[in-house]
């Protein structure tokens, strides 16, 4: 499992021409579920991203989480980042996880940072997305 996190002070996902989803203050976040990726794992990264504390306190010191600063997450399946790029110029992404299996964990990881407490909102999984987001800091983590 991959993920990609970002702090941001919004973002969007549009589908189709129209914006299905946006937060504003906390995380969007990219999940790549791979072949062989468990529940146990998605649930303890889900409960990894609802309690990072990065977010600046009143002597500018990364130690909030997003409970303490109100914020949500902005959560996208992404397969790409499962990509194998080890061998030549075209990446294999024979290593993501099968869709209908990957879209449960997605949801179960969703779920899980739900039950943190954070407000969630999602992209649609499978769809073709325009991800949009200003990034605070910039302020980039990989799980």
């Amino acid at each position: 499992m991959k993920v990609v996190l970002q702090r941001v002070d919004k973002a969007s996902v549009e589908v189709g021409g129209k914006i299905i989803s946006s937060v504003k203050k906390g995380f969007l976040v990219l999940v790549g579920i791979e072949e062989g990726d468990s529940e146990s794992e998605v649930i303890k990264k889900a409960r990894k991203v609802a309690g990072l504390r990065i977010f600046s306190d009143q002597n500018d010191k990364t130690n909030l989480s997003l409970a303490d600063v109100g914020g949500e997450v902005l959560a996208v399946s992404q397969f790409t980042l499962c990509a194998d790029c080890s061998h030549g110029f075209r990446p294999s992404f024979s290593g993501a996880m099968r869709p209908e299996a990957a879209n449960k964990l997605f949801e179960l990881f969703v779920e899980e940072i739900k039950n943190q407490g954070i407000n969630v909102s999602t992209g649609e999984f499978g769809a073709h997305m325009i991800v949009s987001l200003v990034n605070n800091g910039p302020f980039t983590i990989i799980l």
